[in-house]
């Protein structure tokens, strides 16, 4: 009962920056405070009635809150600030930050979500509110055209990715899943993975890119490639292997962007691609 009711208080936060004039009412002084809560709440109605609680693990999810919320308050809207503050979220996502912080109450229930589901809207909030990107189409909907350009961009990423797996033995075929676990997949990454590392990818480090670069295309191939580096990490370092067809993900993905001017359209392909690898492939 805790941990749901943890969940139910992170979701309207998780939701808040899908909706642009809800979220412009939080611009300003009031901001970090906002943040600050919204981190706390969902970990004290998750931890503080359970034998798991540890004051030092909530001093740290009030760390990683406000960490966010004040960078671009001390610092300048500089690229090495801009690159250091993705290299922040990266470090707690990739080193498994919150995994050490949230108890798992009962076994393969993983409370650890809540963390870092609260380090997305945050991160998100600050970009959009603080730092004052362009806007990128974050959003939980995808309209047709964005469904089209995606869906599109994944047929395409097909055979190049067929080209790959199999002769590096990347995955092996599997028995396929069931329709509901795919499904099930292909929403958890369209909604909550796929979109956030799509808007930080896609969003933000490429049109950065563009600015600092002065070209579309030297920014769309620098993207891919970092998109690629961090997936080194994945299923022990390094795996070149998956870094490089991350890579080509995120090309794909990327050129879905430009097309549709939009990062739900390279959302769309991105959770597309995945819920093909958990549902057919291991």
């Amino acid at each position: 009962m805790p941990v749901l009711v943890a969940f139910l208080l992170e979701y309207p936060f998780y939701l808040l920056p899908a909706f642009p004039q809800i979220r412009k009412r939080l611009a300003g002084p009031r901001l970090p405070g906002v943040l600050l809560i919204s981190m706390l709440l969902p970990y004290l109605a998750c931890c503080a009635a359970a034998r798991q609680f540890d004051a030092l693990s909530l001093v740290k999810v009030a760390a990683v809150s406000l960490a966010a919320a004040l960078w671009y308050k001390v610092l300048p809207f500089t690229p090495p600030a801009d690159l250091a503050f993705l290299g922040f979220l990266a470090a707690i996502v990739m080193t498994g930050y919150f995994d050490r912080v949230y108890p798992v109450p009962y076994p393969g229930l993983q409370t650890a979500i809540l963390g870092r589901m609260g380090l997305f809207h945050s991160s998100v909030l600050v970009l959009m509110l603080q730092r004052r990107i362009v806007e990128t189409g974050y959003g939980f909907l995808p309209n047709r055209r964005e469904w089209r350009i995606g869906l599109t961009h994944y047929l395409g990423f097909l055979p190049i990715a067929a080209a790959l797996v199999f002769p590096l033995k990347i995955v092996h075929l599997a028995a396929p899943a069931a329709m509901w676990k795919i499904a099930a997949t292909f929403l958890g990454f369209l909604w909550v993975v796929a979109l956030f590392e799509e808007f930080i990818f896609r969003g933000v480090l490429q049109q950065w890119l563009e600015e600092w670069t002065w070209s579309r295309g030297a920014a769309l191939v620098l993207t891919s490639l970092l998109f690629g580096a961090v997936h080194l990490w994945f299923r022990g370092f390094p795996n070149w292997r998956w870094a490089l067809l991350a890579a080509a993900l995120g090309w794909f993905c990327g050129h879905a962007r430009n097309r549709a001017g939009s990062i739900r359209a390279g959302v769309v392909t991105h959770a597309l691609v995945v819920a093909t690898w958990r549902g057919f492939f291991t």
